[in-house]
């Protein structure tokens, strides 16, 4: 089992930049793909990104590629988000997610795939 822990969010102007980490219990955190995910009010959750298990590989939703990054750190338990050049419709609950797989594929963006989920952090992006 695995519980998860997002903090990082805040307030920031547009252009700015914030950090977001996943913290993650267990001694298996290195057999998940971990995510990120986004849900605006009125909206549908969205994918955000994704990485491997060993970092090697990532994905971004169109959105935001260029401008987020997303890492992990299995010696700490921990996933990142580094989110830079934010636009006020980055506004959003960032959540961050686990599945038991090791590769990223054509499901990454389903947020059925995800077994785990964190309590997510408000982001939000002022013009």
């Amino acid at each position: 089992q695995v519980q998860l822990v997002e903090s990082g969010g805040g307030l920031v102007q547009a252009g700015g930049s914030l950090r977001l980490s996943c913290a993650a219990s267990g001694r298996t955190f290195s057999s998940y793909v971990m995510a990120w995910f986004r849900q605006a009010p009125g909206k549908e959750r969205e994918f955000v990104a994704a990485i491997t298990w060993n970092g090697v590989s990532t994905t971004y939703a169109d959105s935001v590629k260029g401008r987020f990054t997303i890492s992990r750190d299995n010696a700490k338990n921990t996933a990142y988000l580094q989110m830079d050049s934010l636009k006020p419709e980055d506004t959003a609950i960032y959540y961050c997610a686990a599945t038991r797989q090791y590769y990223i594929d054509s499901r990454v963006g389903a947020p059925y795939v995800y077994d785990h989920w964190g309590q997510g952090t408000q982001v939000t992006v002022s013009s």
